[in-house]
């Protein structure tokens, strides 16, 4: 389709910008035989002065029309060479998937969720604006008569006025990134509000039509956040507060890092942050020995991996009694997400000021065996899922290999588990035991936001017919429900008996088999771990 071209002359009256215009508008063609009425189709009347009108409305049209015309013929130093590229750089958001790009590219875990935020605020705010915006409100654009031609765009937008998608889009993903991180926030907002201003620069926008599509860009954003809250809004609360030692250079953090995590760069930051912190990295079969060497000469444990690496850093740290600072190395990395801490800087930060709190620990039991877990502890199908996902991750990757166990696991015609549970016998699909309360934000997995509540968060998926629908159902419940396919308690210990020789029970990414007897209890605020109690 052709672009549309400017064809108007002369300046537009208040009149000719009433935002009522409509699409299928009745014009009066004289003769001498008479009058002709003719129907046209799609074509927006600029002559026809529209009834119902309002004071209000017609001072606000009028003040829009003297601030463009005001914008129009100002001289902005040294934007003509600047705002029409900006604006032509933000068509489809080539700009905003640039800025993404860079985002990510810096390899902050923060950076690339504000990138990925900034991103689905932006296609809330387009879809807005092109299913509901622009076809509730015809409105012609600007004429370019007062517009001098080097700020003019070569080829001209053909939809209509209001709102204005470009100050739409840039709203949303600047509102987006620092909904995140406000400090890249500071940094896009600038590029933000420009790409939004050279509209009314160059001539393509009304004022108001930039004001209200930047008002529904940052509508979405916090819409996208209400759905999917960022990390500073369920983050755990800084407390309950714990002494722990303030190491200014590091000197006296003994750190072990797992190389088959893939931690080199982490370690490498954790060094820049805390010159003489020790760093110890081994392969994973020395992991356990490392660090109870460490731990024996240490102020500070340290410790670089997975989920599975931390577990064993805090059951050495506990029998110790040393503070233990967790530097994120693996995949998912649950515990220290749901502490609040992201990456080596943070932990820096957090080792320096000697800002530390206490959180729970999870207990169990089993004849002879005793191990603690920080995040979750499982018996049933999701033990099974963990061993069926470990043998494969190596040859397809993590995700791919979670999807494949859970393929397997669940079409393998494998019976309940059989148990005794608070006094009755019950087959079971699934029993689950959270250390601390999990909650279901929005649409994202669920989190905990308090790792010192003093609480087994519990479920069971009962056992029949269909286990997949049922752990299914499970899911989508929610915490705390009850219906013939599940249940959730929260309790400070639960006992489990007559359990079967050779029942899998999975903590923290770990497996073990258990039999008879298995006790969960917590243990309440346990552990110090360092965390950054100003998490920005």
């Amino acid at each position: 389709m052709p672009d549309e071209q400017q064809t108007h002359t002369g300046s537009l009256s208040p009149y000719d910008l009433d935002t009522s215009l409509l699409t299928g508008a009745t014009r009066q063609k004289g003769s001498l035989q008479g009058t002709q009425r003719v129907m046209t189709a799609d074509i927006i009347d600029l002559t026809v002065p529209q009834l119902g009108r309002h004071a209000l409305r017609e001072n606000l049209l009028k003040l829009d029309f003297r601030l463009f015309e005001t914008a129009a013929t100002r001289h902005w130093p040294g934007a003509e060479r600047v705002l029409p590229r900006l604006s032509r750089s933000a068509n489809h958001g080539v700009l905003w998937f640039a800025t993404a790009a860079a985002l990510a590219a810096t390899g902050s875990p923060r950076a690339r969720r504000a990138a990925v935020r900034g991103l689905t605020s932006l296609a809330v705010a387009s879809a807005t604006i092109n299913t509901v915006g622009k076809r509730s409100v015809r409105r012609a654009r600007p004429v370019l008569d007062a517009v001098p031609r080097a700020r003019q765009l070569k080829r001209q937008p053909i939809t209509t006025s209001f709102p204005s998608g470009h100050a739409a889009s840039a709203a949303a993903f600047a509102t987006g990134v620092a909904l995140e991180s406000r400090g890249l926030g500071a940094v896009v907002a600038p590029i933000a509000f420009s790409v939004a201003m050279s509209r009314v620069y160059t001539g393509v926008h009304f004022p108001s039509d930039v004001l209200a599509g930047a008002a529904l860009g940052a509508g979405a954003a916090f819409a996208v956040r209400r759905l999917a809250p960022t990390r500073d809004r369920s983050a755990p609360p800084a407390r309950p507060h714990a002494t722990a030692p303030a190491l200014p250079d590091g000197e006296g953090l003994v750190l072990v890092a797992n190389t088959a995590a893939g931690t080199a760069d982490r370690v490498r930051a954790l060094e820049d942050a805390l010159p003489l912190a020790e760093i110890v990295e081994c392969a994973p079969e020395d992991l356990r020995d490392e660090l109870e060497k460490a731990a024996a000469r240490c102020r500070v444990l340290g410790v670089c991996g997975g989920d599975g690496t931390v577990n064993t850093a805090a059951g050495i740290a506990l029998r110790h009694g040393r503070p233990l600072a967790v530097v994120p190395g693996g995949t998912l990395n649950h515990f220290a997400l749901d502490l609040g801490v992201e990456d080596a800087r943070e932990v820096g930060r957090a080792v320096r000021r000697g800002e530390a709190v206490r959180v729970d620990v999870g207990r169990f039991r089993s004849g002879d065996q005793e191990g603690v877990f920080l995040n979750t502890c499982s018996l049933g199908v999701h033990p099974e899922l963990v061993r069926e996902r470990e043998r494969w991750s190596d040859r397809i990757g993590g995700r791919p290999a979670g999807g494949f166990a859970a393929v397997r696991v669940l079409s393998s015609g494998r019976r309940p588990l059989e148990a005794r549970l608070q006094g009755g016998r019950h087959p079971l699909w699934l029993l689950f035991a959270g250390n601390g309360t999990y909650h279901r934000l929005g649409l994202v997995p669920a989190r905990r936001y308090d790792l010192a509540d003093g609480r087994l968060d519990v479920r069971v998926v009962h056992g029949g017919r269909g286990p997949s629908l049922r752990l299914l159902a499970a899911a989508l419940a929610g915490p705390l429900t009850r219906s013939p396919a599940h249940a959730g308690i929260r309790v400070h210990r639960l006992q489990v008996d007559d359990v079967a020789p050779g029942t899998l029970l999975a903590y923290d990414g770990e497996v073990t088999e258990v039999a008879g007897g298995v006790t969960l209890e917590k243990l309440p605020e346990a552990l110090i771990v360092y965390r950054p109690l100003d998490p920005n």
